[in-house]
């Protein structure tokens, strides 16, 4: 797995969509600023890693709607990266994730964590 420069670690879904919101927003401002990102989906957070799962997500402003946080983040290069024993435990399968996502592993986590200039843990 390619490390990168930030990375935040997203524990939530659709029953917090705040958090969900602040996870995408930081990680769009990280690319924006020229790190390179990644978001890790992990507990019930790898829900958002089927396709479309974050349409309606949106708590109003100043913050941008989920849907189109995301297609910032990886219109400007962010990865998603989903926890494959969260994905498991939850009853989902890598064919429930939508393409181009990754799915890791607790050692990948760990090697991104470790090798990013910074992160946000949302829990």
């Amino acid at each position: 797995m390619q490390t990168t420069d930030f990375v935040a670690t997203l524990f939530d879904g659709h029953g917090n969509p705040d958090k969900v919101t602040v996870a995408f927003t930081m990680a769009v401002n990280a690319l924006k600023k020229g790190h390179s990102a990644t978001l890790i989906l992990m507990a019930e957070g790898v829900t958002l890693g089927k396709p479309k799962a974050t349409e309606g997500m949106d708590i109003g402003a100043p913050f941008e709607p989920v849907p189109t946080l995301l297609a910032s983040f990886l219109e400007l290069g962010g990865r998603v990266a989903i926890c494959k024993s969260c994905m498991l435990h939850n009853g989902l399968q890598e064919s429930d994730m939508a393409p181009g996502y990754d799915i890791i592993t607790a050692p990948d986590v760990i090697d991104l964590l470790m090798a990013a200039k910074g992160s946000l843990q949302v829990t």
